[in-house]
């Protein structure tokens, strides 16, 4: 049994209302016809048999796509890693925040969601269009190996590999927890996106231990900004949340 230090109560202290600012002008938007070839390719290099899809952060969460079975795998090479620079969604010019990815190195335990059975060019180019909007972010989408107890397969995968412009690669846990304690943007906040990330892959029985050392030094980074109002909310640590 696991106590998660990051509740919804310190969660809730990071919240505050941040206007859309829209696209920025340093990427180069997708058009229709851009996602509709993407999504062509991709599904000529997709395998015979059903659409898998990887997750393995708000995907888990927030799929907003139907699925018909759902399974724990595992992606070797790769880990999470927030290294997304986030200046809109979760963060803001003001208050730039982190989202994450998959960075290069060790192994990333997820979920691989199938979709119903139809015609893949359309399934992908929904997924894409909840995943990227610019041309800079259309080779982080790939086909990646995972491994699952039915066998190895191929799940189609975001923000996978990133680098370059628009990415910090590397950050020590402390520095990303004192970004994520802070960072909101108009779809919500740093912290509340490893919340949601933290206590759902606990639920499907995955236990990252940096995201749960992450999870720690956020709650920390929140009791030091907000003093007083924690200890109204926290007095005696009752409202965490426990995984059993």
């Amino acid at each position: 049994m696991r106590r998660m230090s990051l509740t919804p109560e310190l969660v809730a202290l990071c919240h505050r209302e941040e206007i859309d600012p829209g696209p920025s002008g340093e990427w180069t938007q997708l058009g229709d016809d851009d996602f509709s070839g993407l999504a062509a390719r991709l599904a000529g290099e997709a395998d015979e048999g059903p659409l898998w899809v990887f997750a393995y952060g708000s995907l888990i969460w927030k799929p907003a796509f139907e699925s018909v079975e759902q399974r724990r795998a595992s992606a070797f090479g790769w880990h999470r890693s927030f290294c997304l620079d986030m200046v809109r969604w979760r963060g803001s010019a003001a208050q730039p925040g982190l989202m994450m990815a998959l960075e290069r190195g060790g192994r990333c335990d997820g979920v691989i969601y199938r979709l119903p059975d139809g015609e893949k060019p359309a399934q992908i180019e929904r997924l894409l269009r909840r995943e990227i909007d610019d041309h800079e972010s259309v080779s982080s989408v790939r086909w990646v190996p995972v491994h699952a107890a039915q066998g190895r397969l191929r799940a189609l995968g975001f923000w996978v590999g990133v680098t370059g412009k628009g990415t910090s690669l590397g950050q020590p846990l402390e520095r990303v927890a004192q970004i994520l304690a802070r960072a909101c943007g108009h779809v919500g906040s740093g912290a509340e996106y490893l919340y949601n990330t933290v206590s759902h892959l606990e639920t499907f029985g995955i236990h990252d231990r940096n995201l749960w050392r992450l999870q720690d030094l956020v709650a920390d980074e929140i009791r030091s900004i907000h003093p007083a109002r924690t200890e109204s909310v926290e007095p005696s640590g009752a409202a965490a949340v426990v995984i059993t």
